[in-house]
């Protein structure tokens, strides 16, 4: 049976009949009250009372090709402004495929509200057959990739829905949050008068009191203090970073950025000691310290050098996410939002060295930190040397001046989002995010976040009056991952969003080629057939070029330098730096 003859399809008359509002509208005009300018999404035909009421509203409809992309534009769009991305989704098979996009956003912590549509309400709970897109429970779907979910059943209960997932979704940790509408209730006409105004305050998580004074006790009395700072640093904004500079300068401490977190600590700095978390001779700085003081990270997977890390003195860890807390290790867990328990701590440590505490220096610092005989600033030029010459004996000379080329050309202020491709394995630990910022799919690793993400990440920046090489955006992907996300060159064409994606061609899955050939001594149905992308993109009216590995920078410079969408295309095969051992 056709879709156009099932049963539940909304009346479509011939003539259109004068408008009534409905709970479409009453979603729309909530959004609009509380601060909402952009909604990614694909229409369904659940979800039409959604698309019609956009018809009059003062909201700009970013239409995509395919769902989990428009879940990645939707985080793009937040991670860029510090806005609620805001996503609308059909019943069902749309619902679905917006799954793996929306991960992303909750392992990263990203705000997005998103209204999903739902079968009519005669059918929740029930198998009605016929019932298209039917499941047996949508929201369950939901509820491994967001915050929380919640059916609205009657129209007088959306705004106040809408205004509580808005408020969830910004409280930290930060995350997506799901509203499933059903047809009927977004169709049916309603009494409840125009939404002039909405209020959504996040909860607020400073940190606690007795925990700030015992971790002020416990860095007073370190010599040697290490820190690791993660992505809930930068989410907390500029005013964290500053706090975490402070707090670090305060404490003499080396500073190690996560993937998550690069940027938020000056890689100039004498105390920076870039992102190498994957580096043995990073891990063993973080190992010695006496006490290693681990700021908006879980300490995972990457971040703890593949689980080697094994701290021998005391670890405090900050973070606004419970769940994180002494997961991986023993440690004093202080729950809290990451800028506010940095701004404690450096009063803290500021107030204790003006009254004369036990160890406090006469400079206001606690420049008394030596490790084994020598300065914090010492420690970390050894270890960035000992990083460097590393890199230097491993025949990768191709790849450390592509990643040198790119950051070249890339304007000093101007964000970057990178797909999981060996050339953002490289990026996390030696991207200089200058005044940028530095957006990758880290958080849970899937395959198509680029391209759509700074396709969004450029309109928002284009809401926000960003023109030119301010409101201009990279997208770095692989010729695999690029596949996943082909579509949207026609959505970028169609919203002219100002995003230069670069394509690193080398054949197919380079990471997977690299990891099973390392594994097995060769590798398997890792090598793609893949289309000339240079045609491809001109083919959806986007410019694009392909250029030899070692003209990528002035191709990016003329990329950057043209209108709306465009496309530069290197075919090279990058490696992967090998793993590092204390004998290097």
């Amino acid at each position: 049976m056709s879709e156009h003859n099932q049963p539940n399809q909304p009346n479509q008359p011939n003539q259109p009949a004068e408008h009534q509002r409905n709970g479409g509208d009453l979603v729309v005009e909530t959004l609009q009250a509380l601060g909402a300018r952009t909604v990614f999404g694909i229409p369904g035909q659940h979800a039409l009372g959604l698309f019609d009421a956009l018809s009059r509203s003062d909201l700009q409809f970013v239409s995509n090709r395919v769902e989990n992309n428009a879940a990645f534009a939707a985080d793009g769009y937040s991670r860029a402004t510090g806005e609620v991305g805001v996503l609308f989704l059909s019943t069902g098979p749309g619902a679905l495929t917006s799954l793996a996009g929306l991960q992303e956003a909750y392992a990263t912590a990203v705000p997005l509200v998103v209204v999903a549509s739902q079968i009519p309400l005669s059918g929740l709970g029930a198998r009605r057959k016929g019932m298209l897109h039917q499941l047996d429970d949508q929201k369950a779907s939901a509820r491994n990739v967001t915050k929380s979910q919640i059916t609205v059943h009657h129209a007088s209960g959306i705004p106040s829905a809408i205004q509580d997932a808005w408020a969830d979704a910004i409280t930290v940790p930060q995350g997506p949050v799901w509203v499933e509408v059903p047809q009927d209730v977004l169709l049916g006409e309603v009494m409840v008068p125009p939404v002039q105004d909405a209020l959504a305050v996040p909860y607020d998580h400073p940190p606690r009191e007795e925990l700030v004074a015992e971790s002020v006790r416990w860095l007073a009395a370190s010599t040697r203090t290490a820190i690791v700072a993660g992505g809930g640093v930068r989410r907390s904004g500029d005013e964290a970073e500053r706090e975490l500079l402070r707090v670090a300068e305060l404490l003499q401490a080396p500073v190690v950025c996560s993937p998550g977190g690069v940027g938020a600590f000056p890689s100039d700095h004498e105390l920076s000691m870039g992102s190498w978390v994957e580096d043995r001779h990073v891990t063993e700085v973080l190992e010695d310290a006496e006490v290693l003081l681990v700021i908006g990270s879980s300490l995972g997977e990457v971040t703890s050098n593949y689980f080697t890390l094994e701290p021998r003195g005391k670890l405090i860890q900050i973070d606004a996410e419970p769940r994180v807390l002494e997961t991986n290790f023993p440690t004093l867990g202080v729950r809290a939002d990451a800028g506010q328990a940095l701004g404690a701590l450096a009063d803290a440590l500021e107030a204790a060295a003006g009254q004369g505490a036990a160890g406090s220096p006469d400079d206001g610092t606690w420049a008394g930190a030596e490790w084994r005989g020598r300065s914090a600033p010492q420690v970390v030029a050894e270890v960035n040397r000992k990083v460097q010459e590393r890199l230097e004996g491993q025949d990768l000379n191709r790849e450390q001046r592509f990643m040198a080329d790119v950051r070249s050309a890339v304007p000093s202020g101007m964000q970057t989002f990178w797909d999981m491709t060996i050339a953002a394995y490289w990026a996390w630990n030696v991207w200089d995010a200058q005044s940028g910022q530095f957006h990758s799919a880290q958080g849970a690793g899937g395959l198509g976040y680029g391209f759509p993400a700074a396709f969004g990440g450029a309109l928002g920046l284009a809401s926000q009056g960003r023109s030119g090489a301010d409101g201009r955006v990279l997208a770095v992907a692989g010729d695999g991952s690029a596949m996943y996300s082909i579509a949207e060159l026609a959505a970028a064409r169609q919203h002219d969003a100002a995003v230069t994606w670069l394509i690193v061609d080398d054949g197919g899955y380079g990471i997977l080629r690299e990891y099973m050939e390392d594994t097995f001594g060769q590798a398997t149905a890792t090598e793609l057939a893949r289309p000339d992308f240079v045609a491809l993109a001109e083919s959806f009216g986007v410019p694009a070029e392909a250029v030899p590995v070692e003209e990528v920078g002035p191709a990016l410079t003329r990329a950057f330098a043209g209108e709306g969408p465009n496309v530069v295309v290197v075919q090279t095969r990058l490696k992967m730096w090998a793993p590092s051992h204390l004998e290097d």
